[in-house]
């Protein structure tokens, strides 16, 4: 007598719950250009190491006789595997069963993902669609009762979702209409993406905005081009295969949890490498724009620049790398946006980015230019004052290694934050390294408005002066004081960015920071 008949139902059940919400609802989300959880899970970790957890939870139905008829599986689809061979947690929705309502919710499910990923000390990977096991107005006949938001499971949900984010890397994918508490496990991550055309995201979805009086569709109200403009979610891709390309590269960046450091790989690209684009890179017409993504490009190892963000707060650039095979948070000024200016949403953005680079043991490399924080009305409207001085604490707050490379403006209260305050970082300055109190341009007129009104050619002496002061603030004459440290030629920057990648190394101490990321 053996146990097999037990083990032949089970393996009855797990057929029937890899069968999700049926053929018919099977159709309608490839109908829709969108894979299933499963299809999913397979596409984005390695080959055959998914071992899946709670497979057989659900609703069973039963004959007269008690025998099994059916199951309809929990929403909900969860486990572990790997990714380039590092273990991770996974944790998707099935949209097939009740649109991934909380009819055909099991909360222990998701709460179980997440603590699993907390203790073993696991990146864990959401993969969301639907409300992702929020409440719907359908729940209150179902259940007989109204949910009070929070008591009890959402609690200890919302626990975790939070701890996790100074704990270990989340990553969370938007892959189809996501609302609710799906929008706030989309956003309580270090790095979300959504699909362009198959996915949106909103606190509540266009049939609720309407009883508002704002008749609007999806997109409309939440598609990438407003969640991405908006730093709801960090980045849009077109297909759920790019996705999981896009999960798989970010995590290779961090250690598995704030317990380790970085990865290091092994790296072909020459420390000592010398691009001699970079002695023109820097316009000498200091009104000229210039591209600064080819210049980080060139500095970090060859196709190692993985950016983050772009479409928010796109003064500044943001973005993980590796330089001599380690990893590095890259922060840089983009003049084609304000000149680089820090915005409030640029601000936003510096608090998150330094946040994650503390949380994760990473080292920044800051490539300046800033001609100072945004002047004018909207920069009053959205206190810009007030979110500056947020991220100027969280940068001066960072115990991680930095440097610095001045590459043109340092200007205004925005770039005095250029480097932590208060302690030890590198920092090199390039020939075309510009600073100051404030920029002289539109300031010379003001400040010698007397000595102009009394001059018979009053452009000869703006010109004069202008000259007499641009020599002033040459560099040369900052580092005869020592007020900045190092001028350096641009075409030596990488050779100094290995090296301070490998000083930074034995710096980097594994366990909790003295401040983690937030959402």
């Amino acid at each position: 007598m053996t146990w097999q008949p037990e083990l032949d139902e089970l393996r009855a059940r797990e057929a029937l719950a890899r069968q999700m919400g049926g053929a018919d609802k099977i159709k309608r989300q490839h109908d829709g250009g969108r894979l299933t959880v499963r299809e999913r899970i397979d596409g984005l970790l390695d080959q055959g190491s998914f071992h899946e957890i709670g497979a057989i939870a659900g609703k069973a139905s039963y004959d007269a006789e008690g025998h099994l008829v059916g199951v309809l599986p929990a929403n909900c689809v969860f486990g572990r595997g790997r990714i380039d061979g590092r273990p991770v947690m996974v944790c998707g929705d099935d949209f097939t069963v009740r649109g991934g309502s909380a009819d055909a919710t099991i909360k222990e499910k998701t709460l179980m993902a997440e603590q699993m990923a907390n203790e073993f000390h696991l990146p864990i990977v959401r993969i969301i669609e639907g409300s992702g096991g929020g409440g719907s107005v359908k729940t209150i006949e179902t259940t007989g009762r109204a949910n009070l938001p929070g008591r009890v499971g959402g609690a200890q949900g919302y626990h975790f979702a939070t701890i996790n984010l100074g704990a270990v890397p989340v990553v969370a994918l938007g892959l189809g209409s996501v609302a609710g508490l799906g929008a706030a496990r989309l956003a309580a991550s270090h790095f979300s993406v959504m699909t362009k055309k198959t996915s949106a995201m909103f606190v509540a979805g266009p049939p609720v905005v309407e009883g508002i009086g704002q008749k609007l569709s999806k997109q409309e109200l939440g598609g990438w081009e407003i969640q991405t403009r908006a730093g709801g979610v960090d980045h849009a891709v077109d297909t759920e295969e790019e996705a999981f390309e896009c999960a798989r590269r970010f995590l290779s960046y961090l250690p598995s949890s704030i317990h380790s450091t970085p990865p290091v790989v092994p790296s072909n690209d020459d420390p000592n490498r010398r691009d001699e684009q970079l002695i023109k890179a820097i316009p000498r017409d200091r009104r000229r724009v210039y591209k600064m993504r080819p210049i980080i490009e060139t500095l970090v190892d060859k196709g190692s620049f993985f950016e983050m963000g772009k479409m928010f707060g796109r003064p500044i650039i943001t973005g993980l790398a590796r330089i001599d095979g380690r990893s590095v948070a890259i922060m840089a000024g983009d003049p084609y946006h304000y000149a680089g200016a820090w915005t409030a949403d640029a601000c936003t953005k510096i608090i998150r980015f330094v946040d994650l680079a503390q949380t994760f043991h990473i080292p920044v490399v800051h490539l300046v230019d800033c001609p100072g924080f945004l002047i004018g009305l909207e920069a009053e409207k959205t206190a810009t004052i007030r979110v500056g001085v947020r991220a100027m604490a969280a940068i001066s707050q960072t115990t991680v290694p930095w440097c610095t490379i001045l590459i043109r403006n340092v200007f205004g209260v925005a770039g005095a934050i250029h480097q932590p305050a208060g302690r030890l970082s590198l920092r090199y300055s390039w020939p075309s390294g510009l600073w100051g109190s404030l920029p002289l341009e539109g300031g010379i007129e003001a400040a010698y408005r007397a000595d102009l009104d009394a001059a018979p050619d009053p452009k000869a002496r703006l010109a004069e002066i202008e000259d007499q002061l641009n020599k002033l603030r040459s560099p040369f004459r900052t580092a005869e004081s020592f007020w900045v440290e190092e001028i350096i030629d641009p075409r030596d920057t990488r050779t100094l960015l290995c090296e301070f990648a490998r000083l930074a190394e034995p710096l980097l101490t594994p366990g909790p920071a003295s401040f983690t990321m937030r959402p």
